[in-house]
């Protein structure tokens, strides 16, 4: 793995996502990977994050400052109710779980956190895509032509919704926070007309599984405007 030679990333800094995936019944690939992102989002739009005074306010804003790593790991059995009780939000779609923690230091994961597996979180995907939710919602799309594991397609997934949160400016915003915020991993477009589609582009930084500066995810609104979707 490589480390980083950026002097405002030191000490490094990551935001954790669970992702519950139990022996007898996993969840997809692809429900999983629309949960992290809906569940970076959450986080990062609690009042405990957003208000200058919440208790989250000052660990993400520091993160924010530098590479906004997100490491994804596993757990089950036991392991699932312990995170729990640390600060975060779990979001749940189409059957995943996931938990997004407040971002920290990698020196300084959590035991209950850094005894969780990080490699090997490769999910099977979903015989049959889920349609689209209601507008408003934020599509997301992986690149077909990068092989990733689950674990890594989800940490992508939650940079495009990150990405997008902070980035876009788009009409509609502020509806599809509203909205829980929804989203949606698209699989019937094609690649290159979701890059056409892309109000923010996902290049990843080259620590795991891709080199550098792949473009790993594209992310856009539906809803918040006619001619985008």
């Amino acid at each position: 793995m490589r480390t980083s030679d950026d002097p405002y990333d030191e000490p490094p800094r990551a935001m954790q996502l669970v992702v519950r995936a139990e022996k007898a019944a996993p969840p997809g690939h692809g429900a999983v990977c629309a949960a992290a992102a809906r569940a970076v989002v959450a986080l990062l739009t609690d009042p405990r994050t957003t208000d200058p005074e919440g208790e989250w306010h000052d660990a993400v804003r520091r993160w924010e400052d530098g590479r906004i790593r997100k490491v994804a790991r596993r757990a089950r059995g036991v392991r699932w109710p312990e995170v729990q009780a640390l600060p975060g939000v779990t979001v749940e779609q189409d059957g995943a779980e996931v938990r997004a923690f407040v971002p920290g230091s990698v020196a300084d994961v959590p035991p209950e956190i850094s005894k969780l597996q990080v490699a090997g979180l490769d999910l099977a995907d979903e015989e049959e895509p889920k349609p689209p939710p209601e507008p408003p919602y934020a599509v997301i799309a992986l690149n077909p032509g990068v092989a990733m594991t689950t674990g890594k397609a989800a940490a992508q997934s939650g940079h495009a919704a990150h990405l997008l949160l902070r980035q876009a400016g788009e009409p509609g915003l502020a509806e599809w926070i509203g909205s829980g915020p929804r989203v949606h991993l698209v699989r019937d477009l094609p690649w290159h007309r979701c890059v056409e589609h892309a109000a923010v582009a996902v290049r990843d930084a080259g620590f795991t599984e891709v080199p550098p500066g792949t473009m790993t995810a594209v992310a856009w609104l539906r809803g918040a405007s006619p001619a985008r979707g």
